[in-house]
Formats: structure tokens, C-alpha cells, sequence
């Protein structure tokens, strides 16, 4: 196992973490807590140090699940673990405390040592400084209930300066892989926050097992033909942990052969692991998957709010999440489960209140009639 040590808090951090978001799972949909035991115990045993849960994964069970664990293994004080604030749930100030002590008796602790504001959007911010966001931040990290402070982020890069520069995080945790290098907080982000001195975490460096497991035909030829052959999440991974401003990825692992695997990669990946000729390769694959797109939204929002209230930069990015990776018929159950019927395209009037806010002049009408037939049909 490779080790980094994170700028701010001067920790020395595996360079795989465990997310703990995608356990295995029985037939009813609960966690099966006896593998899921041990897949922990081995990426702990192979110097994996720092685990990641929040409150609502696994519908809520993740972190009893992760407190019990490391209770009954004595494993407390072996690792970094890391949760998240449920931003989405505060309603009023005093919804601050009474989440956070519920979590440490979920989690079987007396203090956690890497806590995030979860899930950062614009909206989900400004509620939370309404609420008096920083007076908590500041409280229990003073009191000695939270060591290490920072966030999780899903929205433009506009709003993350504007998050980065607002408090005194020490890390942040941004999406980040060879297909999202101009997604949300993207390179331009990574980049930003690794200059005002803030650790960084990757999450869904495997873009949710999709860079690992649905490639497209010509992606996955363009990594068979290279000289030294690695699997597609291998290439996915290594690209990641080839940035030195990289403290940490996660790695959300569902059965012992993703702990094996990501375990042995972990144990090789240095700044610099892929030759300039790889970087070409991977870059030529991102190439091929973006010549997919079928619509050019960079999801800058300007044609919201849609009189009509359709979810017009979510719709086209499951859409397009279809094409990239060949999978109509996931991406149609997908958008059939997420985006409320009042928010989907057929909802669509032809008022144009979208193209004429559109400044990347997207046929916007056009493509939700493209949608409809597709995922509504």
C-alpha cells in the first residue's frame, strides 16, 4: 500500500479508501453485513486506513453498519474514518447537533476525524450558512468531537471558489476521472483548491464502475492494443492516483475481488505511474467517449428554472450517460426512476424560454423530443 500525506492535516493516508456507499447486498436490499466484513478486514489487514460512509447510504444502515465493525475488531484507532453532514436534512440550526450526535452513536465513537458538509450545491449552501453553518463547524472542531473539517461538492466551478474561499477547510471531496476532467469542480477545481493549500479526495474514480465494466467497443479496443495491458479500471485508477495533488481516492467496493484488485494497484501507484504515451492513450479514449455526446449542455443552468418545471440539464445528462456508454435501456430505467414526472420532458410546451437562455445554443426543443422518444416511449 502507497501512502500520501495530506498538506493540512499532515496525515499519512492510503492512497485507496474505502467508500462505504456500495456494499454488497442481499435479496432485500440490506447489507450483507458478513461479506461486507470481510472486505473490510482485508483492505484494512492490506493497509487500507481510511473509511468513508455518510448518513443516508445504504438507506441509512452504512454507518450502525461501519460503527459495529470497527467496534468489534477493535479497529477505531487503526484507521481515518470519515462522514459526512446530512446538509439535505437541516432544517433549523439545532438540526446540526442533533444529526451530528446521532452519528457518533451510529458510528460507536466519541469523535470523528475527517467530517464533510455532504453533497455541496448551490442551494444545499446557502441553507446551511442561513442555519449557522460555520458557528457548528467551528464548535466541534474546537471541542474535539471532529479533527479535520471539509466538504463534498456537486456543482459548477463558480460555486466551489466560492465554497473553497468562504472557511478554513483543510479538504475537500470532488468527482473526478478521465471522462469528468470539465465536470463540476473538474481539473480547473482540483487545481484551485490544491493552490489555496487544501488536501484533496477523489470520489467515483470509476465513474460508479461505469469506467470499469461499460466501455464502449472502441474505448475498450483503444486499451487492448496498448503495449502493457491493465484492465479498464486499472487505467481508470492510475490516471487518478497520476496526479500528485491526489491525497486519497475512494473506491466504493461491492465484492472481495474489487478489494483484491484495488488493493494490488494501490500498491503501485505513484505520481507518474502512466508514461506520457498512456496519458496520450487514455486521452484518445476520453475522446472517443465524448464524440458520443448527443448534447453539447455543460450544465450551466441558464435555462432554469423551466416554466414547465422540466429537468432540463439532469435530463441530458442521463441521455447522454446513455450514448457514452451503449446503454439505452439503463439510462431509460434510470431516468424513469429519478426525474419525477412533472419534471420530464414530455412536460415540454415548445415555449423556447430554454434556447433563448441557452448560451451554448442547444436545440434544447429538438433534443427533448429525442428524449421523450427514447426514455418515455
Amino acid at each position: 500500500m502507497k501512502y500520501r500525506t495530506m498538506p493540512t492535516t499532515k496525515d499519512s493516508l492510503s492512497i485507496l479508501g474505502f467508500g462505504c456507499m456500495r456494499f454488497p447486498k442481499k435479496e432485500d436490499g440490506s447489507i450483507d453485513e458478513k461479506t461486507a466484513e470481510k472486505m473490510m478486514l482485508s483492505a484494512i489487514q492490506k493497509g487500507v486506513n481510511y473509511v468513508d460512509t455518510a448518513w443516508p447510504y445504504h438507506q441509512g444502515e452504512s454507518e450502525p453498519f461501519v460503527g459495529r465493525f470497527l467496534e468489534k475488531h477493535s479497529l477505531r484507532e487503526k484507521v481515518f474514518l470519515a462522514t459526512k453532514l446530512p446538509t439535505f436534512l437541516i432544517k433549523k440550526k439545532d438540526d446540526f447537533e442533533d444529526y451530528f450526535s446521532r452519528q457518533l452513536e451510529r458510528l460507536c465513537t466519541d469523535h470523528i476525524d475527517y467530517y464533510l458538509v455532504h453533497t455541496l450545491n448551490r442551494r444545499l449552501w446557502e441553507n446551511a450558512k442561513e442555519k449557522g453553518l460555520f458557528d457548528f463547524l467551528d464548535k466541534i472542531r474546537e471541542d474535539g468531537r471532529v479533527r479535520h473539517i471539509g466538504f463534498s461538492f456537486h456543482d459548477h466551478i463558480d460555486v466551489f471558489k466560492e465554497i473553497v474561499d468562504s472557511y478554513p477547510w483543510e479538504f475537500c471531496q470532488i468527482q473526478y476521472n478521465y471522462l469528468d476532467i470539465e465536470y463540476q469542480a473538474g481539473r480547473e477545481g482540483l487545481m484551485y483548491a490544491r493552490g489555496k493549500g487544501l488536501g484533496i479526495i477523489v470520489m467515483e474514480p470509476i465513474r460508479g464502475g461505469s469506467l470499469a465494466h461499460k466501455l464502449p467497443r472502441d474505448v475498450r479496443e483503444a486499451f487492448e492494443a496498448a503495449p502493457v495491458k491493465r484492465t479498464p479500471a486499472e487505467w481508470a485508477l492510475k490516471w487518478v492516483w497520476n496526479h500528485p495533488q491526489v491525497d486519497l481516492l475512494l473506491s466504493g467496493m461491492s465484492e472481495p475481488a474489487h478489494v483484491e484488485e484495488n488493493v494490488r494497484l494501490a500498491g503501485e501507484a505513484e505520481p507518474g505511474c502512466l508514461s506520457s504515451e498512456e496519458l496520450k492513450l487514455v486521452e484518445k479514449a476520453r475522446e472517443q467517449f465524448l464524440s458520443k455526446v448527443q448534447v453539447h449542455c455543460t450544465g450551466c443552468g441558464y435555462c432554469l428554472p423551466c416554466p414547465q418545471g422540466v429537468a432540463i440539464p439532469a435530463i441530458f445528462e442521463m441521455y447522454n450517460d446513455a450514448w457514452l456508454f451503449e446503454d439505452i435501456q439503463g439510462g431509460k430505467e434510470k431516468y424513469l426512476k429519478w426525474i419525477k414526472e412533472e419534471n420530464r420532458a414530455s412536460r415540454c410546451v415548445v415555449c423556447r424560454a430554454c434556447e433563448k437562455a441557452c448560451p451554448q445554443q442547444v436545440p434544447v426543443i429538438e433534443k427533448l423530443k429525442s428524449i421523450v422518444s427514447a426514455f418515455e416511449s
